[in-house]
């Protein structure tokens, strides 16, 4: 089966949001493993920006665990909700999350 996120995608149109302490923002733009098959040394390509890089984004790719333990999920496709099994009342697309942020 093919990995569903494997595909690169731009910053503005990321697979799923993640939001943390002191302004963290990742963006998942690519993972590189199933979500069933992932661990703890799974990877993801991520944008991200925090009060340290100024508010600008910078790309790289980081451990899915350390996403997942110091980020809340903010936003997500619903393709990415049934593959990591998550089962909230709501969550914005990443688009519609975008939009409110430059609404603002």
């Amino acid at each position: 089966m093919p990995n569903p996120f494997g595909k690169t995608r731009d910053m503005s149109k990321p697979y799923a949001i993640y939001t943390g302490p002191m302004g963290f923002e990742w963006r998942v733009l690519k993972t590189y493993k199933l979500a069933k098959n992932e661990d703890s040394y799974s990877r993801w390509l991520v944008a991200a920006k925090s009060e340290a890089t100024f508010g600008s984004f910078e790309m790289g790719d980081t451990y899915s665990v350390d996403v997942e333990q110091y980020g809340t999920l903010a936003a997500a496709e619903p393709e990415w909700l049934e593959a990591y099994g998550i089962t909230k009342p709501y969550l914005p697309t990443p688009a519609e999350y975008i939009d409110k942020l430059t609404d603002a």
